[in-house]
């Protein structure tokens, strides 16, 4: 397993990427794969995040009009993502990135201004406050618009104990991996991304850990049990708890 230290930023109504302190950083044989991979779990959580800066004002039951348009999306998208990860998506072909993002990064943006423009109907409808388009769905959606297009595994998933949507449930790797994570305390010393070699070599599959931030528990925290504004049970969680993660799987050609 491969541990690699980066820089995620945090967002509001949604699960925060939180550093961690995990293992030294281990030698890769895939590390091309590897870093593809977590741009590409950047890029989506990216996108969670551009929503998540507007949830307010897509709540706004007396405003029609949004102007979060696909084109705002896109613009914001690109200057969050390089934020973090200090790549020009508006300049790909010359970042000091891997071929395999260089072809996929583009399909995701593609893929997340979908999504956005798929749901401008929800967006702008006036006289609701909840509209069911939020970080975590955006994310769902975006990743399955995703995976359909270049079929690569993109998810986000998280423990059963808290999954809300069965298109999210991990499967044994990541469940395990998960299950370990929120078993441990790590001191947030900067976040991480953690990849492993799998399949007999033939795929790599990298994990970035989503943690509860403090826009997050208006429906994820206390009281644990009472409903929250989408119709579901809050957790109980805490600041700092694990939520989930985003998950990528790369074949290895």
């Amino acid at each position: 397993m491969t541990i690699n230290p980066q820089r995620i930023g945090l967002f509001a109504m949604g699960l925060f990427a939180i550093g961690i302190g995990l293992a030294p950083t281990l030698a890769s044989a895939n590390p091309d794969l590897e870093e593809s991979g977590r741009l590409l779990a950047i890029l989506l959580d990216a996108g969670r995040g551009t929503v998540a800066a507007h949830q307010p004002t897509i709540n706004d039951a007396a405003k029609e009009d949004k102007g979060f348009t696909p084109d705002v999306f896109e613009k914001e998208l690109i200057e969050k993502f390089k934020g973090r990860s200090g790549v020009d998506l508006n300049n790909l072909k010359a970042a000091s990135v891997p071929q395999t993002a260089k072809s996929l990064l583009p399909e995701l943006v593609t893929a997340s201004k979908k999504t956005v423009a798929d749901n401008q109907a929800k967006i702008n409808q006036k006289g609701v406050a909840y509209k069911g388009f939020t970080p975590a769905h955006f994310g769902t959606q975006a990743a399955a618009e995703f995976s359909a297009k270049t079929g690569i595994y993109l998810k986000q998933t998280t423990q059963d104990a808290l999954l809300r949507n069965p298109k999210n449930k991990a499967d044994q790797f990541e469940a395990g991996l998960l299950g370990k994570l929120a078993e441990a305390s790590y001191p947030r010393q900067g976040d991480k991304t953690m990849s492993e070699t799998v399949d007999g070599g033939k795929a790599v599959r990298v994990l970035l850990p989503l943690y509860y931030g403090k826009g997050c528990l208006g429906c994820h925290g206390v009281p644990k049990g009472e409903m929250d504004v989408s119709g579901y049970k809050k957790e109980g969680a805490k600041e700092g708890d694990l939520g989930g993660a985003i998950s990528v799987k790369l074949p290895v050609k």
